[in-house]
């Protein structure tokens, strides 16, 4: 069984910074200690004072697989995922066709099995008439189940109040929503089009698909979580009034209502449509500067419990049609270490809690076995970075199929070189190897 020794690096984990060395043995992690003696038959890595992380744990992406293959497919987002030290993802179901029985599910997890760089999951997506389906759905080995409180692919809008309450007081597992009033979004849109006709601008996106859509629907799924004491997890928080529905004076593992917010709602805001245009374009809207502002603060002070991206890629030449024909959502995956550590050059956010919010916390809230930190006896899931190497995002180091990033062209400080996933490199010196080391996530019943 080979080893590898990770020497001279600094361990970012569990609130503490420290200089220490890793050994690894085959899938997991053996030693953590100060200084480790080399054996001659190691692989030995010299990181030269490089930041050592747990692999980054994103519980929302969009791979596109099945049916949409042109914009990404498990496989693609996987390697895309590995270039980013993200080593573990859970994919949302509205595919074509939709995750909304067991056997889509099942298809799912057999494509990853094959294909996947890094470990994987896949919610089961909800409709308005498929609950003996989602009650179905093994807990142990699969991350939740998703609600769209907002219109999606095919028949997933789920806005009826009995199949709401009905999916509320009966599912045993984690239930993660995507919240924004489609009454309130079709009101605005019939407006915004009588106003405008065909020529809405990108910039009236966030006043389409509004604030009080989002507080609306938010608010719903956390009366209907406290009602019912269910497991509820808010997806992409985007407002600042929607922190209020969240607690920050309790331990994580006593949350029922847990909230994640995405690196674009942090980093973007109503400004950038002027130049970027539909590339930032997404669901829910990227809002104003006062929103990011509170986001970042709400963050800081505890009423969020995990940063992810919401990876949804589309074409460049989707994106390029008029703002009532171009797709919503943003390819996110490889460069969301990249963004937050700008957050931590600026003096904002400190590394061990970018580590939190990244790593463990997804790890706790949706009680992954093993994985989310740098522990002896744990999955060797890794990320390498250098904080300050400095780089331009360009087309000849985007990993994405579609090929593009909305943050193509900016100058970044900080980027993960390499990532090990279940021991195995999957990314070395900035360049994938091939290796599919994937495994699918398992979960504690707890």
């Amino acid at each position: 069984m080979k080893h590898i020794l990770l020497k001279n690096g600094v361990l970012i984990n569990e609130g503490e910074q420290k200089a220490a060395d890793l050994l690894i043995r085959g899938e997991r992690i053996e030693k953590i200690a100060s200084s480790i003696e080399a054996a001659p038959s190691y692989e030995i890595v010299d990181l030269k004072g490089k930041l050592v992380i747990p692999g980054i744990i994103d519980d929302q992406v969009h791979f596109r697989e099945p049916g949409l293959t042109h914009k990404e497919d498990i496989g693609s987002g996987s390697r895309s995922a590995a270039a980013g030290g993200v080593t573990s993802f859970m994919e949302m179901p509205n595919t074509k066709p939709t995750s909304t029985t067991q056997e889509l599910l099942q298809d799912k997890y057999d494509v990853a099995h094959e294909t996947s760089t890094v470990n994987y999951s896949f919610y089961m997506g909800a409709t308005n008439d498929n609950i003996e389906e989602v009650l179905k759905t093994n807990g142990s080995d699969v991350c939740g189940v998703k609600i769209f409180m907002g219109s999606s692919t095919g028949n997933m809008l789920v806005d009826e109040r009995s199949t709401l309450e009905g999916l509320f007081s009966q599912v045993p597992l984690l239930i993660a929503t995507h919240c924004e009033d489609e009454a309130t979004i079709r009101n605005n849109l019939e407006l915004y089009k009588q106003k405008y006709g065909s020529n809405i601008a990108p910039h009236h996106h966030p006043e389409i698909r509004s604030r009080e859509g989002c507080y609306l629907s938010s608010s719903m799924a956390a009366a209907l979580a406290r009602k019912h004491g269910t497991r509820l997890h808010i997806l992409h928080i985007s407002t600042a009034d929607e922190v209020s529905l969240f607690q920050n004076d309790i331990a994580l593992e006593d949350k029922k209502v847990t909230s994640e917010v995405c690196v674009h709602h942090l980093y973007f805001d109503d400004a950038y449509y002027h130049g970027l245009g539909t590339k930032v374009k997404c669901n829910p809207a990227v809002k104003t500067a006062s929103d990011r502002e509170a986001l970042l603060e709400a963050l800081k002070n505890g009423y969020f419990d995990v940063i992810a991206t919401d990876h949804a890629p589309h074409t460049m030449d989707e994106k390029s049609r008029p703002f009532l024909e171009a797709p919503s959502g943003l390819p996110l995956i490889q460069h969301s270490m990249t963004v937050m550590l700008s957050f931590y050059h600026r003096e904002e956010l400190s590394l061990p809690f970018i580590i939190e919010k990244m790593c463990h916390s997804p790890a706790r809230l949706f009680r992954i076995q093993d994985r989310g930190y740098l522990r002896e006896g744990y999955h060797a899931d890794i990320a390498i970075v250098d904080p300050d190497h400095t780089w331009e995002i360009a087309k000849d180091n985007i990993e994405y199929r579609c090929g593009w990033s909305p943050l193509e062209g900016f100058s970044m400080r900080g980027k993960v070189t390499d990532t090990l996933c279940n021991g195995e490199w999957v990314y070395r010196n900035n360049a994938l190897t091939g290796k599919k080391a994937g495994q699918r996530l398992k979960f504690s019943l707890d």
